[in-house]
This record gives structure tokens, C-alpha cells and sequence, in this order.
């Protein structure tokens, strides 16, 4: 695990983030009681939503932006994933080669039905988190939740990733070796 980050680093910018997210390897998005990992949200120095104003404040917005726009923008540099207890964390991608893929990646066949049923659909194409809920409740009723934690398990295992694209938006899903041709 990376040591904590020191308190007076500051980060503001996109290339900053950057930067935080290479030197300590792996960070939470938000901090954690449950991980001693460093996370953008505690180096993050920008303000807050100001009471009485509606909306995120400028620090969720950029981390919440962030999250998406450093491997869409750097996608052999960082990795955007879930770790066991499913914390959204950013990777240094040789980290992820190294140290996190070998011991966290998983086989499909040890993930739950409903796990399975979603990477089997993703072999078609990429969906959104809505309409893989949506078409896997049409075969039987599922809830929000039930398809989260699988969704969740097969970032945590390494079989699915958030697909990195500039222009997408809303958290679209593929293989995991899709994403990263290397790991296949």
C-alpha cells in the first residue's frame, strides 16, 4: 500500500491530479476510514459548495470530473478501478501490471451468476450501468443494488473496466481485456 500523502500537498489542476496519482501509485477518489491509501479528495485544495448554493462545489466537481478525464486523457499512465470493499481508487498503470492485476485479478468462473450474465453480455458491446439494468430485469427482476455489487465485483476482480473515452460521459462498461488488450 502507498504511504499517505503529506498534507501540504496541493493539488488544482488537471495535470496536478496527474502528477499526485504517478508519484503515490494508488489513491481513493475519496478518503476512506476503511484504507490508509491517500486520496484525491484530501489533496484536493479547492473550495467547497458555499452554504446556501446549490450544485457541488468546485472541489467534488473537478475530482468527480477527474476521476474520468485522467485515463480517458492518460490511459497508459493511470487506471481508473474499484478495489476489495469496492473504493474507487486511481493507478499508476505499471503499478497495476506489477502489483495490483496479479493479486487481485480473479477468473470469471469464481464470480456470481448474475457477474457472469453481465460480462457475457458485455462480449456483444459496451453498455451503461442504465441499460444493463434495464435489460438484465426484462430476463427477471433484478434491483438496483443487486446489479451495483455485481457490477462492483467485476471491477474488483479485473474482468470489467470503465470504458476510457474522452466523449462518454456516463460509466459505460467492457471487458476488461477489451480496455487493456495486454492483461488478455
Amino acid at each position: 500500500m502507498a504511504a499517505k500523502a503529506k498534507p501540504s500537498t496541493r493539488v488544482k489542476t488537471l495535470e496536478q491530479a496527474r502528477a499526485f496519482v504517478l508519484r503515490v501509485k494508488t489513491c481513493l477518489i475519496f478518503g476512506s476510514a476503511k484504507s490508509d491509501l491517500p486520496s484525491l479528495w484530501d489533496v484536493v485544495d479547492l473550495p467547497d459548495r458555499q452554504p446556501g448554493k446549490k450544485g457541488w462545489g468546485e472541489k467534488i466537481t473537478a475530482i468527480w470530473t477527474w476521476k474520468n478525464q485522467l485515463p480517458a486523457e492518460c490511459p497508459d499512465e493511470i487506471f481508473y478501478g474499484k478495489l476489495p470493499g469496492g473504493l474507487a481508487v486511481l493507478m499508476e498503470m505499471e503499478h497495476l501490471r506489477s502489483v495490483h492485476y496479479p493479486q487481485h485479478h480473479r477468473d470469471l468462473k469464481e464470480c456470481s451468476e448474475l457477474a457472469q450474465r453481465i460480462y457475457q453480455r458485455l462480449r456483444l458491446q459496451p453498455l451503461t450501468t442504465t441499460q444493463l439494468r434495464k435489460e438484465l430485469s426484462a430476463a427477471r427482476p433484478l434491483t438496483k443494488s443487486m446489479v451495483d455489487r455485481a457490477l462492483v465485483e467485476l471491477q474488483v476482480t479485473l474482468n470489467i473496466a470503465r470504458l476510457n473515452a474522452p466523449e462518454i460521459e456516463r460509466d459505460t462498461w467492457v471487458r476488461f481485456t477489451e480496455q487493456y488488450p495486454e492483461f488478455g
